[in-house]
């Protein structure tokens, strides 16, 4: 197991990698996830997410609420309604990538061989 530099690249702190452990075990959930993936669409009230992820008003609000407390999700007063929104693009841009690699996968035939990223033209 390599600590050094290694390939270019420094191992990141012991704090950082608690914090990114604990972001994505705050996703591990596919209920969390949905709710990211479909805040990252777009802002939305509780009763909107219940409806989308298909999960209950209180769950759907316990859920943002974690999030919330873990700064993944923020939210603002619209007259009577909360609305949520994402508050951190950097977990969009993660949960974008993941969700449309898999998606992507899904879709095609099971393969002998993995794709290479240079045959995807990256």
């Amino acid at each position: 197991m390599s600590t050094g530099t290694g390939g270019g690249f420094q191992d990141p702190p012991a704090e950082v990698l608690a914090e990114a452990a604990a972001a994505f075990g705050l996703l591990a959930t596919p209920a969390r996830l949905h709710i990211v993936w479909a805040l990252a669409q777009g802002e939305s009230d509780v009763t909107g997410l219940a409806e989308r992820v298909g999960g209950t008003l209180p769950s759907v609000s316990q859920h943002l609420t974690k999030l919330k407390l873990a700064g993944l999700v923020r939210s603002r007063r619209e007259g009577r309604r909360q609305v949520y929104l994402v508050d951190d693009p950097d977990v969009v841009t993660v949960v974008r990538l993941m969700v449309g690699q898999l998606t992507e996968r899904a879709g095609r035939p099971a393969q002998k061989e993995p794709v290479r990223l240079r045959e995807l033209g990256a």
